[in-house]
């Protein structure tokens, strides 16, 4: 199951005791936020996150993986997203008690409680303290 935009609203109408028009134009507008900074070429560094950013890609040789034949891709700007580490600690954590020393899963146990480590992050608008949020590319 995917979480959708209509899902955000519902949440934020539920969880922050906005009405629903509010809520709509509230998910709407940080959207709009987003997307106007990305096409503008600037970062979007969320704290406890995590960052968007716009790269440009040159022009380079590829493989048809039908034929085997190379074909030139053609240069272009791509959206990349690169999670905080609290971000990825706070998904993962739910699960890596069910992997063994192989990597295997366990699917048979629980996941455990989602921590809140991001959401608080993010909402306290403090940064990591492990350095995330530098930019060493």
């Amino acid at each position: 199951m995917s979480l959708t935009k209509a899902d955000i609203v519902e949440r934020v109408y539920k969880e922050a005791g906005f009405s629903k028009k509010e809520a709509a134009d509230l998910v709407d507008l940080v959207f709009k936020v987003i997307k106007d900074t990305l096409a503008r070429g600037e970062k979007v560094k969320i704290s406890g996150f995590g960052n968007f950013s716009i790269r440009d890609k040159a022009t380079r040789v590829g493989r048809n993986p039908q034929t085997g034949s190379a074909m030139e891709i053609s240069a272009r700007r791509v959206l990349t997203f690169k999670p905080s580490q609290v971000l990825k600690e706070d998904v993962t954590a739910r699960f890596s008690h069910r992997l063994d020393d192989k990597g295997k899963e366990d699917t048979s146990l629980p996941a455990k409680e989602g921590s809140s480590r991001a959401l608080s992050s993010f909402m306290n608008n403090t940064e990591d303290i492990d350095g995330d949020d530098l930019d060493f590319d």
